[in-house]
């Protein structure tokens, strides 16, 4: 391969054939890293941070309807 051989149109299809054989495509990389991120934890980031905005609201309960937090 020749220093500019990426210039020329319509290449793609030819070196897909033979320079990148048996290599996984951006796009199925991508899918592939998509579908492992899918169940993460997400999810469980999420209820972490509700229960700590739950536990800060029921503290804040406790000390009476005009308690305003210090900023």
């Amino acid at each position: 391969m020749g220093l500019f051989s990426w210039i020329r149109p319509g290449n793609d299809h030819e070196l897909a054939a033979t320079q990148y054989a048996g290599r996984e495509s951006a796009t199925e990389r991508a899918a592939r890293i998509r579908r492992e991120k899918h169940r993460s934890g997400s999810a469980a980031k999420a209820a972490r941070q509700g229960e700590k905005w739950d536990v800060k609201d029921r503290q804040q309960d406790r000390k009476g309807p005009w308690y305003q937090a210090a900023r």
